[in-house]
């Protein structure tokens, strides 16, 4: 299976995503480690401190060592090892936690000798509120200690992840991203998949096309010369118009082939050094014989220039470009060519003085199939590929395009070449 540098493109592009995510779920999963031994480091700090409180009240010091013990994430022991006056555990706990400004919201219990269970405390919102205890059966009794209090964090793994929230938000943007990434290469593959329908179509849809036009054609020459014909004005005339708009349908069907074939990389150009001039006149003749309503077409060439192109297709530009100017300049058509050295390159443009392109349709106009919205659409004929053409032969040539509406009236469509003499 041939692997086409769009799909390289496509998978590299998804690698690089997800590796981008996999190295921000690290990074955060580093954080949280972080944010926990952090935590849990003031925990114990808090812890020491109010055991060192209660100790300093009843002027003594500490009797044992590790006197705090962790017994799991979330629920810590504290062995006082002396009597201790309980009422004041809750004080101490809530002021070293607003002094550590941990804001974390806890609940303590204290174990009591006489009934030999734990007497149960409060619970202290983050905000400092006491509340009665709201998970009794997370306390449970120790027989290595005989005076002591427990406390449990009941919300400390959320405060974990409260604490990481700017590290979702760029999580969750990297995956929105990953998302859209995904989503516009399935676009683009789809758009792909009907590009290529679209471009067989096309080339199967001429060929079918070219077949039976030409034999239209052979059978149309021949019964053009036949004496029934030749003596009857009126099938004269009609079989004149079968070859006519034959021949006319034929040239689309060339242009529309060509199209296909620059986009498929399958067709290619023969450059030759050739006079230009002899090229305009046989454009301005074939125009005139082509269009029976009143032309006027000039040609200002000071120098009969030569330039290196490829002439049947040179040809095949310019004529497009004069038989726009000419379908689309109304009952009285003016056309110019004009052709002049311009900036170490020479221009050929060719004016017009019909009604001109909106300036919203100026960028798409060599878009292939796109045309103009105009009341007389329907008497002109074409398929929007006459420009497209154009501007793809010029781009196998390298040479510069551009289109303009003129000051007064019409546009000038204006051709730079570079290799010239």
């Amino acid at each position: 299976m041939k692997i086409s540098r769009l799909n390289i493109v496509i998978v590299i592009g998804f690698l690089a995503i997800v590796g981008v995510i996999i190295m921000q779920l690290l990074l955060i999963n580093n954080a949280y480690k972080l944010e926990k031994n952090e935590t849990e480091d003031k925990i114990f700090f808090t812890l020491q401190d109010v055991l060192e409180k209660v100790y300093r009240d009843k002027n003594s010091g500490l009797t044992v060592t590790d006197q705090v013990k962790k017994q799991s994430d979330n629920y810590y022991i504290v062995n006082v090892d002396d009597e201790f006056e309980s009422t004041i555990i809750e004080h101490y706990l809530t002021e070293e936690f607003q002094r550590l400004k941990l804001d974390l919201a806890f609940e303590y219990a204290v174990y009591n000798c006489t009934s030999n269970e734990m007497a149960y405390g409060s619970y202290i919102s983050s905000k400092g509120e006491k509340e009665p205890i709201k998970c009794k059966t997370c306390f449970t009794k120790n027989n290595d200690y005989t005076y002591y209090f427990a406390i449990h964090f009941p919300e400390i793994k959320q405060n974990y992840f409260k604490n990481l929230e700017q590290y979702w938000v760029f999580t969750g943007v990297l995956f929105l991203v990953l998302i859209i990434y995904v989503y516009s290469v399935l676009l683009m593959l789809k758009q792909k998949k009907y590009t290529e329908l679209q471009k067989d179509f096309i080339n199967n849809m001429t060929h079918e096309f070219k077949t039976p036009l030409a034999s239209i054609l052979i059978a149309s020459n021949y019964t053009k010369n036949q004496p029934e014909i030749k003596n009857n004005p009126r099938l004269s005339k009609y079989n004149q118009i079968i070859i006519d708009q034959s021949n006319k349908l034929n040239q689309h069907i060339e242009k529309i082939l060509y199209v296909a074939k620059t986009e498929s990389k399958q067709s290619f150009i023969e450059k030759s050094q050739f006079e230009l001039l002899p090229v305009l006149e046989l454009v301005k003749e074939n125009v005139f014989l082509k269009f029976e309503k009143n032309i006027e077409i000039e040609i200002d060439c000071k120098k009969n220039y030569k330039i290196k192109a490829d002439k049947f297709h040179f040809y095949n530009m310019i004529f497009n470009l004069v038989d726009n100017a000419v379908k689309y300049s109304g009952t009285e058509p003016e056309v110019k060519m004009k052709v002049k050295e311009m900036d170490g390159k020479l221009a050929i443009q060719v004016k017009d003085n019909g009604a001109g392109i909106p300036e919203k349709d100026l960028s798409f106009v060599f878009d292939k199939f796109y045309r103009v919205a105009r009341e007389d659409s329907k008497e002109i004929e074409g398929f929007g590929i006459g420009l497209s053409y154009v501007k793809k032969l010029c781009d196998m040539h390298q040479w510069k395009i551009t289109i303009q509406n003129n000051i007064d009236k019409g546009i000038t469509v204006q051709i730079l070449i570079h290799d010239y003499e």
